[in-house]
Order: C-alpha cells, then sequence, then structure tokens
C-alpha cells in the first residue's frame, strides 16, 4: 500500500492509500488544507487535532450544503421531466383553419385598366407641361 506524504495546515502527515488513488488522496488533503490554512489565518496557532476536527467539520458544513443543492436540483429536475412527459401526452392540437381572401379576376381586371387610364392620364399633364 503507497504512503502518501500530505500536509494539512502547516503540519505533515504520512497516510496510507490503495493503489491509483493517490490523485484522490491528494485532492482531498488539499481541500483539508485549505480549510485549515483559513482556520489558522483566522485563529492563529490550534493543536493538530483541534484544527483537523473543525476543517473536517467547515467541509462537513461545505458537503451538506451541496447535498440540500443536489437535492433541489434533482426535485427541479423531477418536476421538469413530469412537466415534459405532460406535454408529451396531451393529444396534438387540430390544425387551425386559415382563409385568405381571394380577389375576384374582374376585379383585378378592373384595378389593372384603372392604373393604365391614372399611366395615361398622368403622361397626357406631362406632354402638356413640357410644350
Amino acid at each position: 500500500m503507497p504512503e502518501q506524504k500530505i500536509s494539512i495546515g502547516h503540519k505533515e502527515f504520512s497516510v496510507a492509500c490503495q493503489p491509483g488513488e493517490e490523485k484522490f488522496l491528494l485532492a482531498a488533503a488539499a481541500m483539508l488544507d485549505a480549510e485549515a490554512r483559513t482556520l489558522l489565518n483566522q485563529i492563529g496557532r490550534v493543536p493538530a487535532e483541534r484544527m483537523l476536527l473543525m476543517a473536517g467539520l467547515m467541509l462537513a458544513d461545505k458537503t451538506a450544503e451541496v447535498e440540500d443543492q443536489l437535492k433541489a436540483a434533482e426535485a427541479d429536475i423531477s418536476s421538469l421531466r413530469d412537466e415534459i412527459s405532460r406535454l408529451h401526452a396531451r393529444p396534438e392540437p387540430s390544425p387551425r383553419r386559415v382563409e385568405v381572401p381571394v380577389i375576384p379576376g374582374h376585379v383585378t381586371d378592373t384595378l389593372a385598366e384603372l392604373a393604365a387610364r391614372a399611366e395615361a392620364v398622368a403622361e397626357d399633364l406631362e406632354k402638356r407641361n413640357s410644350a
């Protein structure tokens, strides 16, 4: 079993771990060390046992908070999944009928004839003004 040297709150410890678990041990030790250093910066010199206890409690508090957040997130996910299931289960809406007005052909013909007459009148006025 490999031995790993770790530092917690400026104190050295030798800890055994399973082969391949070294990086996890070092990561956990770094978290504990960060809490211990925070304590030492705030309180000053503290016996190792008390420092480790307080740092462990601080980490446990953070862990409890994260677990509460996780439970809330899981509840939100469950609620959203229920909503998605409910939306998938509801029947498709019936297609809406949209009526598009159609202009009768004789109206468009009349409008085209009126436009042509208006253009002819405009051309006639332009010729009279230029003369």
